[in-house]
């Protein structure tokens, strides 16, 4: 029965709804795709192979441009970063884009994403009804994404159909995987970033590890990179500690003054002036800590009989009891009186 759900249903059952893809041209810099992202909507972007055979090349989001400008050949200059080509974002390797027609069946789409596709581009609508509608302007078909949450989406409203797999434990399913890529909190979030690569090839997350590297602390996903608001983070990857880094995502993309004052003030002390155009121009450096108050000297409690060396330690002076001295006295005269009378 479940077979026969996936072939009835076509693909563009599945992009009902869903909003044109957002695309640029190889030839785009990566700060226009930095802009782009900024502006909001989709998460990701299609950069073009061929827009003649409405191929494409593959797709970026905000993770690959914090990434870029965190590349060892880039963090010097992020500002020259930003002028190179887009297609520098793209990963090489197998294509993670398939285009997959409207009129096919979902097994057939299924089996794209299964065979290692992480995205599908299904056109929605073809460049002849478009030039009916727009007579006199150049018409582009438009596409829209498919991702393997959509199938998920799709399968959980016919969860009846799969009545054996909602019985099985979690474990049972295998969704859970060990945490392969992962960091200690005290490492430098720096060396999380071809990590985070990987995380977003993979689609899944670093882990966070405590020091004995057993504790899961939190994660540093790539998911909650994607909707950082700005380039700020890229900031914050270069210069905060893995553990610093979970906080500054935390803030949803908006931290405080005092937490951008506290990156600006770390890239500095590492040399990275280039970074510090990345972050608001406004923002003021934190300013240092004042000093702390001079101690007052030590006093020390003399003896009226001057200082006398004690038994229990060698270099420290007997403490003072209050008529020790008259004591002394009484001892020193009873002597004197007891040898006068020998």
């Amino acid at each position: 029965m479940a077979v026969s759900l996936l072939q009835s249903h076509e693909v563009s059952d599945l992009c009902i709804g869903k909003p044109p893809l957002r695309s640029l041209p190889p030839s785009a810099a990566v700060g226009e795709a930095l802009a782009a992202l900024k502006r909001g909507g989709d998460a990701f972007l299609g950069v073009w192979a061929s827009p003649e055979r409405g191929a494409f090349a593959g797709k970026v989001c905000m993770v690959d441009v914090l990434c870029f400008l965190c590349a060892e050949d880039n963090i010097a200059s992020p500002a020259a970063a930003l002028d190179k080509p887009v297609s520098a974002l793209i990963p090489k390797g197998p294509a993670l884009v398939r285009r997959v027609e409207p009129h096919s069946s979902l097994l057939e789409a299924l089996d794209a994403i299964l065979d290692g596709a992480q995205s599908l581009v299904v056109p929605i609508r073809s460049a002849s009804a478009a030039a009916r509608k727009k007579p006199s302007a150049a018409a582009s078909p438009e596409f829209c994404w498919l991702t393997p949450e959509d199938f998920v989406r799709f399968f959980l409203s016919s969860i009846a159909l799969f009545s054996p797999a909602a019985a099985l434990s979690v474990s049972a399913l295998g969704v859970v995987r060990p945490a392969s890529l992962a960091v200690r909190h005290y490492d430098p979030a720096l060396s999380a970033v071809p990590l985070l690569r990987a995380a977003l090839a993979e689609q899944t997350s670093v882990a966070v590890l405590a020091d004995d590297g057993r504790r899961l602390i939190g994660e540093i996903s790539p998911s909650t990179l994607v909707h950082c608001a700005d380039e700020s983070a890229a900031a914050a990857l270069a210069v905060l500690s893995a553990g610093d880094l979970m906080s500054f995502l935390d803030c949803f993309g908006a931290p405080p003054e005092s937490t951008l004052g506290a990156v600006k003030s770390r890239l500095a002390d590492a040399g990275l002036l280039g970074m510090l155009d990345l972050l608001d121009p406004d923002v003021p450096l934190p300013s240092p800590p004042p000093p702390p108050p001079p101690r007052p000297p030590p006093t020390m409690t003399m003896n009226p009989l001057g200082p006398r060396r004690s038994r229990g330690g060698r270099g420290r002076w007997a403490a003072t009891r209050p008529g020790w001295a008259g004591d002394r006295r009484r001892r020193s005269c009873a002597t004197r009186g007891a040898r006068s009378w020998r």
